[in-house]
């Protein structure tokens, strides 16, 4: 099966793992993301995870609006590190060696985000979860997602949502939305339109880093992206 990208990002957010629950963690539903990337590590794809916190705790939500924003931004970065240990879980369950670096430092239950070593992982066919955001306050994980992309040389970043694409308007509030098949990184920065934040697009940009959102919750969709078919939205330049 010929592939179409060998080596990818992959963007989850905290949401995905609640799967119908209201908070936390679904085992059924991350049992479910790790069978998803079961099916293109065995193409040999490579495949880094950058995974969101907010089924835990966001930086920016309501329950954070009374606290400092460094000390809420910094608690939203240990719940991603939470998520990514249970992700990791779910696939070494699936006999799919995984290795979690973070970029703050945690070394009884993860390795430290240290770029040559997430590049031999990745040579030796192993999943590697980044855990922590970027480390730094007042950046998203969409943002820690392109950085890390960059940084391992990742041919796209895969965001993965509960939509099947990039919509010009919520498509559940609005039934008059349309869906873009592709659309340029300008034209989702002028539209304001809720792809991922403006620093993560213009990451994207600057990079050459190509960004296709699809449904994750399609059973497949993964594998048929990476193979080529087209699905969701691509945005590049």
């Amino acid at each position: 099966m010929s592939l179409k990208f060998d080596r990818i990002l992959l963007k989850l957010s905290g949401e995905a793992l609640m799967g119908r629950l209201n908070y936390g963690i679904d085992g059924d539903t991350v049992k479910y993301i790790a069978e998803e990337i079961q099916t293109i590590h065995n193409l040999s794809v490579k495949i880094g995870v950058v995974i969101g916190g907010g089924n835990i705790f966001r930086g920016v939500s309501e329950s954070a609006k009374d606290m400092d924003r460094v000390s809420a931004d910094y608690m939203g970065m240990l719940a991603t590190i939470m998520n990514s240990l249970a992700l990791q879980n779910a696939l070494e369950t699936l006999n799919v060696q995984t290795r979690v670096q973070t970029a703050i430092e945690m070394r009884e239950i993860a390795e430290p985000f240290i770029r040559r070593r997430a590049m031999r992982h990745l040579e030796k066919d192993r999943v590697v979860i980044f855990g922590g955001g970027t480390g730094n306050p007042y950046f998203t994980t969409d943002t820690a997602a392109t950085l890390r992309a960059s940084e391992i040389n990742a041919e796209v970043v895969m965001k993965a949502t509960k939509v099947d694409g990039v919509y010009s308007s919520d498509p559940v509030k609005d039934p008059d939305a349309t869906k873009f098949s592709t659309i340029k990184y300008l034209d989702v920065l002028n539209k304001g339109l809720k792809v991922m934040d403006s620093t993560a697009i213009s990451m994207c940009m600057d990079n050459s880093i190509p960004i296709i959102v699809f449904d994750l919750f399609g059973k497949g969709n993964l594998k048929r992206v990476v193979t080529g078919e087209k699905i969701g939205t691509l945005v590049e330049g």
